[in-house]
Order: C-alpha cells, then structure tokens, then sequence
C-alpha cells in the first residue's frame, strides 16, 4: 500500500520539539515530549501516528508509533532510538530499532552503534565501519536544532529503517500560515531530497513549538502518497498559551 510509505517518517517525521528557549544554549539538554498526528490521504484520515522523547538516565529515548487501516489493509510501525547528547550539542545513537507489522510480510531491524570499535552491527550481522551516521530518526531532531539555530541548507548520511546507507539534502523553502488539527499555525517548509529516488517529502517545523514537526506530506513519482498533520502536543519547554 503506497500510502504506508508515508510513515517512513515513521517512519515521519515524523523526528520532536528538541530545545527549550531557555536550555537551547546549554545544547545538551533537550525538552521531554509528547505529539500526535493523523495520517491522512486525499482528506481522509486513516490512522495516527505518535511520537515521544523522554530522558533515560544520562540518555534519551526517541519513540515512534503509528498505526494506518484502510479498507482490509492494515499497518503498524514502531521504531525507537537510544541516544546521547555531547556537550558540543551533537546527537549520539546507541541503538536503533525498527518493526512493521500488518497487512503483507513482518519486518524488524535491530541497529547498535559501538563508539569504542567505531561499528555499526545490523541484525546481529558482521560489524561495519562507522563513519558518523545517524539513524533513521536523529536526523530528524538535528534538521529541528539546525531550523533553530538559523541554517537553511543542510545534509545527513544516515542507516535507514532497512539498515541501507542513505543520503539525505534539506533546503529551507518557505514558510506558510498552515490550518491543523492542532489548530492555526506557522510552518517552516523544508523539502527533503534523496539521490536515486523518485520519492519527495516536504516537511513544516514550527517555530512556536521549538521546530516541532507539525506536517508532512509525501509524494512519489509526483503522485501524492499522503500526509500527517499534529493534532495534540505536549512539553514541559511550551506553556499552554504559547
């Protein structure tokens, strides 16, 4: 089913608001989370996707889940990343995992990131070198600290949800006035770019929410496959009236 693949983000983006306004300088401190969204295609909505980041220890957990039924076709996805935080700011994966489930074949990815051999061990398999990718979900909170320093073009080499080599270029596009199940609110446009791929995601980050995504769209082959739009939001980082 095509529009599944909309939960790359997952699989979208979903990637979280990330700083607070009064932690953002420290840069190793990162706003605990909650966020839903409804996943839709041509208006309908088909399920929900949800999204999460709590602190663990001296790490963090970034959670994924959405679940998409139409008609007799079902999806469920999760996906979760251990992480830390440098004192520079950047982002750290320890490990990564990744299931589907539903409508067609199960899949599960399992990814673990050894900083002392410098590898990355994929389903248990033979160690590859590690060259600095992110997982399928940190660079999705680092395109939201680099929206918030102020960047507008950036790239990422990451290990997917497949545990492929991927590279990914973003380009700051706009910014729009958007009309959510959230409510009214502005969205920076990012468009993502993959090489060798006839897949494009635009994505909206709002600067209310710290860069939270707060919608995604999908298309492939110029053909929209579908959308998310943030219906619920909560951080310790945002007041109720913000």
């Amino acid at each position: 089913m095509q529009l599944v693949k909309l939960i790359l983000w997952s699989v979208i983006v979903l990637g979280s608001t990330l700083v607070s306004p009064v932690t953002f300088a420290e840069k190793s401190k990162l706003a605990e989370f909650e966020a839903e969204y409804t996943v839709n295609r041509f208006g309908r909505s088909l399920g929900i996707a949800k999204l999460s980041l709590a602190a663990e220890d001296e790490n963090y957990r970034l959670n994924y889940y959405s679940k998409v039924s139409a008609f007799f076709l079902s999806d469920i996805r999760s996906e979760t990343s251990l992480f830390s935080v440098k004192k520079d700011g950047d982002l750290h994966p320890i490990s990564y995992a990744y299931s589907r489930s539903g409508t067609g074949r199960n899949k599960s990815t399992k990814i673990d990131f050894d900083s002392k051999d410098t590898n990355i061990i994929i389903n248990q398999g033979e160690p590859i070198n590690w060259q600095g990718e992110l997982d399928n979900q940190l660079y999705r909170l680092d395109v939201q600290l680099k929206l918030a320093a102020g960047e507008t073009e950036f790239s990422y080499d990451i290990i997917n949800s497949r545990g492929q080599l991927r590279h990914y270029n973003l380009v700051v596009v706009g910014t729009e006035q958007l009309d959510l199940p959230f409510g009214m609110i502005e969205g920076v446009k990012v468009l993502f770019k993959r090489e060798n791929s006839t897949r494009e995601t635009i994505a909206w980050f709002s600067p209310q929410l710290n860069y939270q995504l707060v919608k995604l769209q999908q298309f492939k082959d110029d053909k929209e496959q579908g959308d998310i739009r943030l219906k619920s939001f909560k951080s310790d980082a945002i007041s109720p009236a913000s």
